[in-house]
Formats: C-alpha cells, sequence, structure tokens
C-alpha cells in the first residue's frame, strides 16, 4: 500500500494529485497522489566505504573486460551470458523459463514458443539490438524507445504507446485492485513525466567525474522512480545499465550478468529502490548496487575461465581419441552453443549438411554431446558441462 505519509517527507521528490479511474467503474474517476523524484545531482553523500566498494566494482569490470579481450572470439562467449542475463532480468518481472528451454527457443519458429520464451527472446533481441545502436546513437529517448518496443512486441506488455514514453498513469502493484493498494504511483503522463526523463537523459549521457558504477545506480534508480513506459521499465532499466558501461567504455561486450543478482535478492532489490525514495538515502542503495557490480563481474570471469578450460580440455581429450577435423571446430564452439543442432553445426564448420551431422555424431560418441529430442526431425543436442558452467551449477 502506498505510504503517503512517508512519500510527502521526501527529501527527494513531491507527491502530486492526480486522479484516476475506479476499479469497476471507467467513468469514474478519484483523487490521489503520484510521486515525482527531483532531478539528479551531480553531488551526493557517500560514505567512503561505499565509494571504495564502487571503486573496487569497477576495477573487477576492467578485469573481466581484459579477460574478454584475451579470447579468440568474444562474440562466441557471449550467446550464452546474453540469453542468462535475459533470463534473470525476465524473472525479475514475473516471468520464468528454464535456461535450457530459454537455449532451446533459437531453435523454434516463432508460433512454437511459449510465452516465457517469446518475452525473453524479446530482451535477447533488445539486448543484440542496443549494443548495435550504441555505436551510432547515444542512451536517449529515441533509443531507448526502441529497445522498450522490441522488448513488448508480440507480448501481453505491448499497447498502443509502445516505443515512447507512457500517455497515461500508471502504478506498480496488483492489477484490477483500488489504487489505494499499490506499492508505488509514478509520475503522471504528460509535463512532469516528459521533463523529467529529459533531465534524466541530460544527467545520463553528462561528462562528469562521477565512477562509472556509481552512475549506474543512481541512473537505474530514478529511471525505476520516473517508470516511464507503460510497460517493461525494469528489463529497461538494466539494460541500461550494460548500456552505460558500453558507452563509458568499461566493457567492450554486454558480458556481465548483473540481474542474476537482483534476482537472487529480490526483496532488497525492490525495497531498496523505494527506500531512497522515502529517505534519500542514495549511499545505501549505492552499495548495495556496487556489492551486485562486484559480485556478478568475478563471477563472470570465473565463468569464463571455466569455460576456456573446459574447451582446452575437451579438445585435448579429443585429440588424443584421434578425433580430428570438423569435430574439433565444434566442440571448439561448443562454450557458445551449449545447445546447437546439425544446421550450426553446418554453419561453424561449412561442411555439407551431411558431413556436419556426422562430425556431430562423432561428438555423441565421444560423450561430448548428448542428443535430447529423442531423434525426432531437427534434433537438438546439449554439451551438459557447459551448460552447468553458464547456469552457475
Amino acid at each position: 500500500m502506498v505510504d503517503v505519509d512517508s512519500l510527502e517527507k521526501s527529501p527527494i521528490g513531491r507527491l502530486v494529485p492526480i486522479l484516476v479511474p475506479e476499479v469497476g467503474r471507467l467513468e469514474s474517476t478519484i483523487p490521489y497522489w503520484a510521486y515525482v523524484p527531483h532531478p539528479l545531482r551531480e553531488n551526493f553523500d557517500i560514505s567512503m566505504s561505499t565509494l571504495n566498494l564502487a571503486s573496487k566494482a569497477g576495477m573487477a569490470i576492467a578485469r573481466l573486460d581484459q579477460a574478454v579481450a584475451h579470447l579468440p572470439n568474444p562474440g562466441l562467449l557471449l550467446r550464452p551470458i546474453i540469453r542468462k542475463e535475459a533470463a534473470s532480468t525476465s524473472a525479475l518481472e514475473g516471468t520464468f523459463a528454464e535456461f535450457d528451454d530459454v537455449l532451446e527457443a533459437d531453435f523454434l519458429e516463432d508460433r512454437l514458443l511459449t510465452t516465457e520464451q517469446r518475452e525473453i527472446q524479446n530482451v535477447v533481441r533488445a539486448t543484440e539490438f542496443a549494443m548495435e545502436r550504441i555505436k551510432e546513437l547515444p542512451i536517449t529517448r529515441r533509443l531507448i524507445g526502441e529497445l522498450q518496443s522490441i522488448i513488448v512486441t508480440g507480448t501481453i506488455d505491448e499497447t498502443y504507446d509502445s516505443g515512447d514514453l507512457r500517455q497515461r498513469q500508471v502504478y506498480i502493484g496488483p492489477k484490477n485492485r483500488p489504487v489505494q493498494e499499490a506499492r508505488f504511483i509514478p509520475p503522471p503522463n504528460g509535463a512532469l513525466l516528459e521533463e523529467g526523463f529529459d533531465e534524466w537523459e541530460k544527467w545520463i549521457n553528462a561528462t562528469n567525474e562521477i565512477p562509472i558504477v556509481i552512475k549506474m545506480a543512481l541512473g537505474h534508480y530514478q529511471f525505476e522512480t520516473l517508470h516511464p513506459y507503460a510497460n517493461g521499465n525494469g528489463r529497461l532499466g538494466r539494460l541500461i545499465g550494460l548500456l552505460q558501461l558500453v558507452e563509458d567504455g568499461s566493457l567492450s561486450h554486454p558480458i556481465l550478468n548483473l540481474s542474476a543478482f537482483f534476482e537472487v535478492r529480490r526483496a532488497e532489490y525492490v525495497d531498496g529502490l523505494l527506500r531512497v525514495t522515502r529517505t534519500g538515502d542514495f549511499d545505501t542503495w549505492i552499495r548495495f548496487y556496487a556489492e551486485g557490480v562486484l559480485a556478478q563481474a568475478e563471477k563472470g570471469l570465473s565463468t569464463i575461465n571455466a569455460l576456456e578450460r573446459f574447451k582446452e580440455q575437451t579438445l585435448t581429450s579429443l585429440r588424443q581419441k584421434r578425433v580430428r577435423g570438423s569435430a574439433l571446430l565444434i566442440a571448439e564452439s561448443l562454450i557458445g552453443y551449449p545447445i546447437l543442432n546439425v544446421s550450426i553445426a553446418r554453419s561453424i564448420t561449412g561442411l555439407t549438411f551431411e558431413s556436419a551431422n556426422q562430425a556431430v555424431a562423432k561428438l555423441v560418441d565421444k560423450g561430448v554431446l548428448e542428443e535430447i529430442t529423442g531423434g525426432r526431425v531437427n534434433r537438438l543436442f546439449v554439451c551438459k558441462p557447459v551448460l552447468a558452467i553458464v547456469r552457475g551449477t
């Protein structure tokens, strides 16, 4: 339930009166309150311990980026990690799917996708699109609108105002319940939302001395508090954090799986955002966010090392078993394709379908791959050790 009294005392925003439809009586409205955050500043009261933690997180990001730079084919490793991030960020919004199913979605026709697979696939597409667009566009309303449209396309979240700032009042809480039961009510659509978003956009793109991890934490809070789109704000906000790292030059690729940290500590994440609004205590929020960046950067580095070790050990073992040629090429690519079919194997090797099929069969025979579709047409094969490493199990 909205704590109007505490929000009224917020030192970093204000309440404004709104009219909202009455539940079950759309022609009738009732008066209530929405929260409008003040624009972000450049100077905040941050403790030395929080600043040190943010610095450690930044250094961990640098180590992660350096590790990726030394990979012979960074793009290969990105495939499963982008999909892991998409699954985690979607889970935070209530969309759950087994990681195996997320990977298998790449090989299914759109009509065969489950609702969950489609929503997560949209986040994958948005991430891949964002990494190309950020080369030519800064983090702006135009870019974020394009990403929001991709995220909601073909889902129940797609609405008439998709792709741009929302054109209606929304609130965060249980659906089809009185507004008084909402957890939080963001700014009303119109001038206040437009102004708030414009200020956020200027702040995000400003050149200053704010450390990147702190800037990510602050930008994320403000974006989620503005809640500028009708749907997809959480997924967008977490993707924007990755874009900040790439645009800043801290990361060359979206290799950080930050949402997994928030997924495990969801209550702390959600409550932390609201706590800032009530108290103006950015220090606690920044510390929590930096803790997540540090933990996931270190975990990402561990994952890269584990995948590289698996690849080298597997290739050595196969060579000792006198496996040569195309089967080795496929085995080398499994860190990016823990689930694959013969068509993917063919694209990796450049062979005919039949030759690629034989190479896959050889890897099945050697215990590197396992067929998981019961011999049906369009068979899929899994490399369980790679899947376990990426899943973190």
